[in-house]
């Protein structure tokens, strides 16, 4: 009986971009082979004067005679983009685990993401992080990505 191969699924990710390559592993990545499977997430860049131009708005005060203020952001709009995102790629990694698809996952991530990453993940999925990495491999050209990957985990030899 042949000894079957990791298939690592790796979530590379910033704050705006995510991307997920199924199935790190397989194959042996041979000369000519494809590389693995990638679901991708993409949000737009916004920079925080953009974001605030849209003011909240004024409020009346419930006393004073009809004076109005000021609304404060309730929170950093940009940092609630990145937690949707994030919401985002952990409802597919789910998606993929309850069908049994995803076995070990594999997470680098710009430090900060990382951190909300880590308070966010269930415990299901975290159980099947087997490492983790503070790195932002989003620079990598596509078609290197996948065997620096594997490489960085140890599922393929040396180059």
């Amino acid at each position: 009986m042949p000894i079957e191969k990791r298939k690592v699924w790796a979530l590379v990710m910033n704050s705006t971009h995510a991307r997920i390559l199924r199935d790190l592993g397989a194959g042996g990545r041979e000369a000519g082979a494809a590389p693995p499977a990638e679901i991708e997430f993409r949000i737009d860049a916004k920079q925080l004067g953009d974001v605030m131009a849209d003011r909240p708005g004024r409020s009346f005060a419930s006393f004073g005679g009809g004076r109005r203020s000021a609304m404060e952001y309730g929170s950093d709009p940009l940092a609630e983009e990145t937690r949707s995102l994030i919401r985002d790629v952990i409802a597919e990694l789910e998606k993929h685990q309850r069908r049994n698809a995803l076995r070990e996952l594999a997470i680098y991530a710009e430090a900060s993401v990382l951190g909300e990453l880590r308070k966010m993940l269930p415990g299901p999925l975290r159980a099947l992080v087997c490492k983790e990495a503070s790195a932002n491999y989003l620079q990598t050209p596509p078609q290197e990505l996948s065997a620096a990957l594997a490489r960085d985990l140890g599922l393929l030899g040396p180059r």
